[in-house]
């Protein structure tokens, strides 16, 4: 992933697996979806379902590394907004997921179940496709650089592409993964775990619309700066589809009053 360091505010916590998805076998963790493993299985899941996209997007991989080895100068580097947004987005993608899963546990309500799962698997999913990315690029999962810093340099003009354009700064007012829009603190964190029923269907309800907010956010400043197509083209798809289920999630906590 992203290097989530332990310790870490509202770092990803270790989760079981959803019923609907047991029986999927334990293909090997990567590191980048280290503390994720859960105790039914859960890391099964997500390896599961990184190697199916990892094994999909072998081709285009293959194609991307060819251009590197080529020496085209559109293949991302350390420092790029490319980088930098495949590797933040993959650690907030990660806390979604954990939402999803705290509320499925919690949770009578089969609406708000089947949001949590959708939530899971495009997610997870999409974690998948950006960690193939960075393997294709032959760039570490992890970076010294912290949480944001794409987004505050814009231009990553010191090893990214060039002429992306400086923006302001995000990560200026917190430090570590709390500088991420949307995310999610311990203590919010603690509160769903906490909750049963009604009461957790309106924190995970509360919490996912801040987070998807903060997604739109992010993927907004990738779409308009990167430069890597496929980059432009998921970062755009997140917007349409985090703004689409932000209403949707409006309306549901809204009834839930």
């Amino acid at each position: 992933m992203v290097g989530v360091a332990p310790g870490d505010v509202g770092e990803p916590a270790e989760v079981d697996a959803p019923a609907e998805l047991d029986g999927l076998a334990e293909l090997g963790r990567p590191a980048e979806l280290d503390g994720l493993a859960g105790s039914r299985g859960y890391s099964g899941v997500i390896v599961a379902l990184v190697a199916v996209v990892a094994l999909a997007l072998g081709g285009l991989g293959g194609v991307i590394v060819l251009g590197a080895a080529a020496g085209t100068a559109t293949t991302p580097v350390e420092g790029s907004v490319e980088a930098g947004f495949a590797r933040d987005m993959q650690a907030h993608h990660a806390q979604a997921v954990e939402l999803a899963v705290l509320v499925r546990d919690r949770s009578d309500d089969e609406e708000v179940r089947t949001v949590a799962l959708d939530i899971l698997l495009t997610q997870q999913n999409q974690i998948g496709q950006m960690a193939s990315w960075l393997r294709a690029w032959d760039l570490p999962a992890s970076s010294s650089a912290p949480p944001m810093a794409w987004m505050s340099a814009g231009a990553a003009t010191a090893g990214g592409h060039a002429g992306h354009g400086g923006h302001a700064g995000h990560a200026t007012a917190a430090s570590g993964y709390e500088a991420m829009p949307g995310w999610v603190g311990s203590q919010d964190l603690a509160r769903l775990r906490d909750a049963e029923g009604v009461a957790a269907d309106r924190i995970f309800l509360e919490l996912m619309i801040a987070h998807h907010r903060g997604g739109v956010e992010m993927a907004r400043e990738a779409a308009g700066h990167a430069r890597d197509p496929q980059v432009v083209e998921l970062a755009n798809g997140i917007v349409t589809t985090q703004e689409r289920e932000t209403r949707a999630l409006d309306e549901m906590l809204a009834a839930r009053a």
